[in-house]
C-alpha cells in the first residue's frame, strides 16, 4: 500500500503582466496558506518520505513553504514534466518514484491534478489552490499506479479551513 498526497500550488500573483506563466510568483495569500497546508499535513501525520514538484516558481515556492512548516527533512524533485501535464504524464512521473519511499507528495497545477484524482480514484473534486488530496493507493509498487488504484481518503482544502 503506497500514500499519494496530491497538492495544487497555492495562489499566484497575476500583478506582471509581462511575466511568464511559468515564472509568476505566489501572492501574498497563496504564501499565507502553503505554509498552513504545510502545518496541516504534519499535524495529520501525512509528511512525505519524497516530494516531486513543478518546477513552475508557484510549485516551487508552494513545495519550499509547505515542507519548511512541515519540516520536512529530504529533497524536493523538480520535474518539468509535471508543468502543464495530463493524468497519464502524471501516472508516469508517480511510475518512476523509488519503491523505498511509502508516501509521496506530488505539487503541481490544474487541470491536471483534478484530473489525476479522477483518475485513480473514479472521484471528481474541485482543487482549488492550495488544496490537498489524500489517496490510499492499493499497490505495492510505483509502477504499479495506474486507473482505479486509489481510493480519495481526504481532501483538505484552504479556503474551507482558515477561516
Amino acid at each position: 500500500m503506497k500514500r499519494l498526497l496530491v497538492l495544487r500550488h497555492a495562489k499566484s500573483s497575476w500583478g506582471d503582466a509581462s511575466l511568464a506563466d511559468f515564472k509568476r510568483p505566489l501572492n501574498d495569500r497563496g504564501k499565507r496558506t502553503a505554509p498552513f497546508m504545510g502545518t496541516l499535513i504534519a499535524d495529520n501525520g501525512l509528511v512525505p518520505d519524497v516530494i516531486v514538484s513543478s518546477p513552475a516558481a508557484r510549485a516551487r515556492a508552494t513545495t519550499e513553504l509547505a515542507a519548511e512548516a512541515m519540516k520536512y527533512s529530504g529533497d524536493a524533485i523538480f520535474d518539468p514534466e509535471i508543468y502543464e501535464a495530463s493524468p497519464n504524464t502524471l501516472v508516469r512521473v508517480l511510475s518512476e518514484i523509488s519503491d523505498e519511499y511509502e508516501t509521496a507528495m506530488l505539487v503541481g497545477h490544474n487541470p491536471g491534478l483534478e484530473s489525476l484524482v479522477y483518475h485513480l480514484t473514479g472521484v471528481f473534486e474541485p482543487m482549488p489552490t492550495a488544496a490537498l488530496a489524500v489517496i490510499q493507493l492499493d499497490i505495492e509498487s510505483w509502477g504499479d499506479v495506474n486507473s482505479g488504484t486509489g481510493d480519495l481518503s481526504a481532501i483538505y482544502r484552504p479556503r474551507e479551513l482558515m477561516k
